[in-house]
């Protein structure tokens, strides 16, 4: 009984990284939202380093667009996370919360990505973006 006990332990021991890992994936979280106080809002978002949430505006297609928001992201998990818009969202548009890193421009803490650029890029994991569509309300 001993040997069974210290084998299930060491096997659940071992495990624990892996669904640790598992459950820390990058991901954005968010629904459908009112935008008509200027802000859009994710409800969690997972990152493997500081960075940030970048709305973009999107359409069927959905290939990113122009940003219309950006807010700073903790490495882990930040809850709650809020953009101000830098312009006018109605309802219907669709919007595209991605995560972006912190790398590759000149300054920390700054964002400093234009669309297509490599400075505050785009996070990627297997080729995919890290990112959720909503539609404004």
């Amino acid at each position: 009984m001993k040997l069974f006990t210290l084998a299930t332990l060491a096997t659940t021991l071992a495990a624990t990284p892996l669904l640790a890992d598992d459950h820390m994936a990058p991901m954005v979280e968010a629904s459908n939202q009112s935008v008509a106080n200027g802000v859009v809002s994710a409800t969690k978002i997972v990152a493997p380093a500081n960075g940030w949430m970048v709305v973009h505006r999107t359409d069927a297609e959905m290939r990113p667009g122009p940003v219309v928001a950006y807010a700073p992201i903790r490495e882990g998990e930040t809850t709650d996370v809020a953009a101000i818009l830098t312009e006018a969202v109605a309802p219907g548009d669709m919007l595209m919360l991605m995560v972006h890193g912190e790398a590759g421009g000149m300054s920390t803490g700054i964002f400093e990505y234009t669309l297509g650029a490599s400075e505050d890029g785009p996070l990627r994991i297997d080729g995919n973006l890290v990112m959720t569509v909503i539609t404004a309300e």
